[in-house]
């Protein structure tokens, strides 16, 4: 009998470890979530979205989806490359205006956009966007029929370059015969975009500013310029917000489109705005991890 009991004492003390155990192995752990950042257009107020990122980083946040419009998609373009956000704060130091100006007299505009697609081309070396090492799309919109297009492969700084080409302003960008002009028309914050790319937290941010109602002249050209790019997009920008997880709002308001030597305050707005809303995202990761989505598989991407 005592022998019994003992091997019965045993197998009861073997089943309950190998019962814990195996309970430990098929317990499933939530996974991270796919964040990606969405960043709007604004011409120079577009340098706030460094300071963005910069915040984003030393929190430990780092997007695997980028999506842009416009100047979003000029600032993106280079983050997705690889550039660190310090190496990104330089190269807007350094930007000058004529490192993209490169004016034509055209019925289609004054800009030709050739050197701006350039600039983009050298900065992630000469990289397609499908070989970036962050997955990145550049919004624009067809001329033709007025249809959204997210460019995910081919040439980055032709892609930025049509994502930037504003109408009357720039010459519209022609790729494989087909003319595109500036994202903003159909989606000036692209959240939808990155939410199709399969991101399950979308951080978004936006730099656009409602018309001042400030007086433009056909003398003041970046003056224009500035009001052409606050009207563009206002209808549709709520309706690409209500998607995000998280929104982004620097003060740049006072900022011109052309401003390029203000650069560092720009920047410093995007890191106060970004670092107000660290507990927001904090939370929406949390949420997520606390949520079915966390157990299954990330979102299957449309494209």
């Amino acid at each position: 009998m005592t022998n019994t009991r003992h091997f019965l004492l045993l197998f009861i003390i073997f089943s309950t470890l190998f019962g814990c155990t195996t309970t430990e192995k098929i317990r499933p752990k939530p996974r991270d979530p796919v964040i990606a950042l969405a960043l709007g257009g604004g011409g120079a107020k577009g340098f706030a979205h460094i300071g963005v990122i910069k915040v984003l980083e030393s929190h430990g946040i780092k997007p695997k989806i980028v999506t842009g419009t416009s100047a979003g998609s000029f600032v993106g373009s280079i983050y997705a490359s690889g550039k660190t956000p310090y190496q990104m704060q330089q190269i807007a130091y350094q930007l000058k205006e004529s490192d993209l100006r490169d004016l034509t007299i055209s019925r289609q505009g004054f800009l030709i956009g050739q050197k701006l697609q350039d600039y983009i081309n050298k900065q992630v070396d000469n990289k397609p966007i499908q070989q970036l090492p962050i997955r990145f799309a550049a919004v624009a919109t067809r001329l033709d029929n007025g249809q959204k297009v997210d460019f995910i492969r081919g040439n980055t700084g032709q892609a930025v370059r049509a994502s930037c080409s504003i109408p009357n302003v720039f010459i519209p960008a022609r790729i494989a015969g087909v003319d595109y002009v500036d994202g903003g028309l159909v989606s000036p914050i692209p959240v939808k975009t990155a939410k199709e790319m399969g991101a399950d937290i979308v951080i978004a941010v936006d730099i656009s500013a409602r018309p001042a109602g400030t007086k433009t002249t056909a003398s003041n050209m970046w003056g224009l310029l500035d009001q052409t790019i606050n009207i563009m997009g206002q209808q549709s920008i709520q309706d690409e917000l209500r998607y995000a997880s998280v929104i982004i709002r620097p003060k740049v308001d006072h900022i011109g489109v052309m401003d390029l030597n203000v650069a560092n305050q720009a920047i410093i707005e995007g890191e106060k705005a970004a670092q107000a809303q660290l507990r927001q995202i904090d939370t929406a990761i949390a949420q997520f991890k606390n949520s079915a989505a966390a157990y299954a598989p990330a979102l299957q991407a449309k494209f």
